[in-house]
């Protein structure tokens, strides 16, 4: 297996990882630790996506890379699930990840909103994001 195909493979595999803990794990149970205030939860949430925004772009740029650019990996079963997986990044590092933070703050802030649908949209996004993410992985595993 090329050293290309492997960094991809880990990269894919991590990032996965790591939106499970975060999206479907911690933001939900930070939730029900006693004495932690909607304030504080939101403000650590704000932090924490942030960090997991930028790790995502990291770990993005990386396959992208070693998918796209580097010979003897290229895939064309790896090519539309990983482009999917990026167009629901861009969407959230664009226009959902800002509205949220946006959100957050006001709320921090001490203000009363309606609700909002945006969570939803986040997490929609994160499924749709990992199902290309498996499904590219699952590719570059079977080219070996």
């Amino acid at each position: 297996m090329p050293a290309a195909q492997s960094i991809a493979i880990a990269c894919i595999f991590s990032w996965c990882g790591f939106v499970c803990a975060i999206s479907f794990m911690e933001s939900w149970l930070k939730f029900r630790a006693p004495g932690l205030t909607l304030s504080t939860g939101l403000g650590i949430g704000k932090l924490v996506f942030s960090a997991l925004n930028k790790i995502e772009r990291f770990l993005a740029v990386i396959v992208l890379i070693n998918i796209f650019l580097i010979p003897g990996v290229q895939c064309p079963n790896t090519h539309f699930p990983f482009l999917m997986a990026i167009l629901v990044l861009i969407i959230q590092t664009l226009w959902i990840l800002p509205s949220l933070n946006k959100r957050a703050g006001k709320i921090i802030e001490g203000q009363t909103l309606p609700p909002s649908k945006l969570h939803y949209w986040y997490v929609g996004g994160d499924i749709f994001k990992l199902a290309g993410l498996i499904t590219c992985g699952i590719s570059l595993l079977n080219l070996s």
